[in-house]
């Protein structure tokens, strides 16, 4: 298949790029610089500069195209503007074509649950409100439309989880956690994440919406511990919210749990090793220093 991946350079975009191409998939990928354009080409994309938030730039590439997956984040904090610009140029290209469009979500828009599942109704934070009136505009238009929401990704020392490292410490030394540390984090390892948008793209079915998660859900505090290696202590709601902005600490402090039973359905089968044991391994020393 030829398939246009925004985000090819991306933290899962070049994971998902890796799958594609070891798949037999020619990939085009849209990207913002030369500088991405020559890694997107060395890891076997064939790359085009250019602002995907220009409809006269994206329609033609997906014309010409027999699928696409679009996971570019906006750098400015134009979510609504970036992702409803990318969905336009998807309606208009792909419409009535049958052409297999994958768009990336979240798991937050769902807000806390013990029991996640693609039927959990939408309670989203201020930092993900929007997605939804760009989701449903997709859903409204006659696509062969996938929506994938992973988990919290992890894998490579990188990710949200990286971060939990930087958390400032008490004055006898031990690491504060977000919040009050017994949320619990959906999670995937952002390779497992690659071979479902691989799976999903090439289904002849299109998925709907699609939970990406391995089925691991630690709590921050566990977490925390495993970074620290002893105890940690809860930050509190008001001073994570103070270090990190109101909304981004409200993204982090929900509970959420889930298995992503309907992504196993397809024969999605996670199978790296978990974020606790990344982490307990050492595979995250570097985020710790």
């Amino acid at each position: 298949m030829r398939i246009v991946l925004t985000g090819a350079t991306g933290y899962i975009g070049s994971s998902v790029l890796a799958a594609l191409v070891a798949r037999g998939h020619d990939v085009i990928a849209p990207v913002r610089s030369a500088a991405s354009a020559a890694t997107a080409t060395g890891a076997g994309a064939t790359a085009v500069v250019g602002d995907i938030t220009d409809a006269s730039f994206l329609v033609p590439l997906l014309q010409n195209a027999d699928a696409a997956i679009h996971l570019a984040a906006s750098r400015a904090g134009d979510g609504p503007q970036f992702d409803g610009a990318v969905a336009d140029a998807v309606i208009s290209a792909f419409s009535g074509s049958g052409k297999p469009y994958v768009h990336t979500g979240g798991l937050w828009i769902h807000g806390p649950s013990d029991d996640l599942t693609e039927e959990t109704p939408f309670a989203p934070p201020a930092l993900v409100a929007w997605r939804e009136g760009v989701e449903s505009r997709l859903e409204a238009a006659d696509l062969a439309l996938s929506i994938v929401e992973p988990g919290i990704v992890y894998g490579h020392a990188a990710g949200i989880p990286a971060s939990l490292a930087d958390a400032p410490r008490d004055a006898e030394g031990r690491l504060t956690v977000v919040g009050d540390g017994t949320q619990h984090w959906a999670t995937v390892h952002v390779h497992d994440v690659a071979d479902l948008y691989a799976l999903i793209v090439e289904s002849p079915v299109p998925a709907g919406r699609m939970l990406a998660l391995s089925g691991q859900n630690p709590t921050v505090a566990e977490l925390g511990e495993a970074f620290a290696g002893g105890p940690v202590v809860p930050e509190g709601a008001d001073a994570s919210r103070a270090r990190l902005g109101a909304a981004y600490a409200d993204a982090l402090m929900l509970d959420q749990q889930g298995r992503g039973a309907k992504a196993r359905s397809l024969g999605w089968t996670p199978s790296r090793a978990s974020l606790l044991e990344e982490i307990r391994a050492g595979h995250y020393a570097a985020a710790r220093e």
